[in-house]
């Protein structure tokens, strides 16, 4: 009788503790539900990569826009009469333009000369006593996207009775029509199987003999060994 007693009191005196623990452990249980919960919505829902959203933001780049040269538009009066003097390493060209012939192809060449285009460019192409080829603008020590798009405006054919003399300047191209660029040849020897082909647009008025100089220097394959450099290339009236 007195153990049971014993027993019942004992577990009226453990009850109030049973049922704290009871509470804890809900408690417990119900604070773990909801920390898996939170880790699968976190895991189901990532946090943004800020790289991610830096390069969806990022602004798309500008589209390579053509300034205006200083000869856009020029009429042939206005072109007539204009020498371009190339300094080379060698010493200086200078030739004047005959718009009248080839009216686009001179005033190409003469914003080629401008705008600083041709400066420290080389010439990149010798036939011995025939031509020197100028005019490749990748040979240019700032090369650049814009003068990748220089390189990249075809000139129309234009051709005319200006026989490719000795002195002539005429435009090189490929065997394509209306393929020529920026390169340009200027004739140290006669060449009549270019008349009526291609586009002569200047005469050498001074310093054919550094052209002939150029053109004797030792190649390979048509490749000066030591490429002629253009250290500036201006526009001027011709002196008279």
């Amino acid at each position: 009788m007195r153990e049971r007693q014993f027993t019942t009191v004992t577990r009226r005196a453990r009850s109030p503790r049973d049922g704290l623990l009871g509470v804890l452990r809900v408690s417990v249980v119900s604070i773990l539900i909801l920390a898996l919960g939170a880790l699968v919505t976190f895991a189901q829902n990532p946090a943004p990569n800020t790289d991610t959203l830096k390069k969806a933001n990022t602004r798309p780049a500008e589209p390579i826009v053509s300034k205006a040269d200083p000869f856009d538009g020029a009429s042939v009066e206005k072109m007539t009469g204009q020498c371009v003097t190339l300094e080379t390493e060698s010493g200086a060209i200078v030739i004047e333009m005959l718009p009248a012939a080839a009216p686009e192809t001179v005033r190409s060449f003469l914003n080629l000369a401008a705008s600083g285009a041709l400066d420290t460019t080389t010439f990149s192409r010798v036939v011995r006593g025939f031509v020197i080829q100028g005019g490749n603008l990748s040979t240019n020590e700032k090369w650049s996207a814009e003068l990748a798009e220089r390189m990249s405006r075809h000139l129309p054919d234009e051709p005319s009775k200006v026989q490719h003399v000795r002195g002539i300047v005429s435009m090189a191209r490929g065997d394509e029509p209306n393929s020529a660029t920026t390169h340009f040849c200027i004739l140290v020897g006669d060449g009549p199987h270019l008349d009526g082909k291609f586009a002569a647009f200047g005469r050498v008025v001074t310093g054919i003999e550094t052209a002939d100089a150029i053109n004797r220097a030792p190649a390979e394959n048509e490749r000066p060994v030591v490429p002629v450099r253009i250290k500036h290339a201006g526009v001027a009236q011709c002196r008279k």
